[in-house]
């Protein structure tokens, strides 16, 4: 990206869960990563240290609040909190992955909505403005009272399926879950491919049960994609019933690789021919058990091109002109 008298005021700072990242995104920007450490004092205390001049500069802090969540939360919060006592002029909390977006709503009484109180947490530190990718439900947008840009990662998984559009052959885009169904469909007509719908029921907080499936996948090549899996329980049960149905391949993706529980050996039955996720969370060394079918798209350049535009006062919606929509 070409450098103009705006950008000379960005400075782009990582946290130590996307550090890897946040170096991928400053190489993007052909800009040195900020200097900055984190460390902890005997007592587990965690501490941040700005290490270069931030007065008046335009500050972007990458950090996802994955897990451990609770300690990159807190480092976030710090990061801002040191970034804002330092005279920053503008702070953006870019957050790959937005941790406590599943708890967005009081579904039974006496229960936290803890997406909102993370929101809140972000504001009272001094953020003046948030970056994310694929919220677990996009209304969490609302939760916060500053600006929130909310990026979504099907233009990386649209580019891996297009180069790969011959070797699937016949497709068939099936949502593992009705509440993904507008999802499912944006990419069964960007990839040319036809739509299926499961109905699940949720046993437990990390059984679910797949009832039944509307639409033809015999003999067909599956796509499932969401924005995160979890301990697996939903598109390994999806996996199963479009095999007993005819598929003659099953491919899931999604953009979050939380991989909690059971995750690991549910995804590594042979039902599931191949693994796609992105590095908003560092997948590091927790893939081993399915290193053979784990592929791994970056969101760099995606990030790097909405940290520039938001440097430079220029549109994040016209990162999305090719008909992709929102999470929900």
């Amino acid at each position: 990206m070409t450098q103009t008298a705006g950008s000379l005021h960005l400075r782009v700072f990582a946290g130590r869960a996307s550090r890897r990242l946040g170096e991928a995104i400053c190489e993007r920007l052909d800009r040195p990563i900020g200097q900055c450490g984190t460390d902890l004092f005997p007592d587990g205390e965690i501490i941040v240290k700005i290490e270069e001049d931030v007065r008046g500069k335009d500050c972007f802090v990458v950090q996802s609040t994955c897990r451990p969540v609770n300690d990159n939360l807190l480092e976030l919060l710090i990061f801002i909190d040191c970034l804002r006592r330092a005279s920053a002029h503008r702070i953006t909390a870019v957050i790959p992955y937005y941790g406590y977006a599943r708890q967005d709503r009081k579904d039974e009484g006496r229960t936290p909505i803890t997406a909102k109180m993370v929101a809140n947490l972000i504001t009272q530190a001094g953020a003046d403005r948030v970056l994310t990718l694929d919220l677990h439900a996009a209304q969490i947008q609302g939760f916060f009272d500053i600006p929130v840009d909310h990026l979504t990662a099907a233009p990386v998984f649209c580019e891996y399926f297009r180069s790969i559009r011959d070797e699937l052959g016949d497709l068939a885009l099936v949502s593992p879950d009705v509440g993904n169904v507008k999802v499912a469909n944006m990419y069964a007509s960007l990839l040319e491919g036809e739509l299926a719908i499961i109905d699940k029921r949720r046993c437990s907080g990390t059984d679910v049960k797949a009832v039944t499936m509307i639409g033809d996948v015999k003999d067909r090549s599956v796509l499932m994609i969401d924005d995160m899996i979890s301990t697996a329980g939903t598109v390994c049960e999806a996996a199963k019933l479009v095999r007993d149905r005819g598929a003659k391949r099953v491919m899931v993706a999604a953009t979050h690789g939380v991989l909690a529980g059971m995750a690991m050996e549910r995804l590594a039955d042979p039902s599931i021919d191949r693994v796609i996720l992105t590095d908003s969370i560092p997948l590091d060394g927790r893939c081993d058990a399915i290193k053979d079918k784990l592929i791994c798209l970056s969101v760099d350049r995606l990030m790097a091109e909405a940290i520039y535009r938001i440097n430079h006062d220029m549109s994040i919606s016209a990162l999305f002109q090719d008909s992709f929509g929102s999470k929900r």
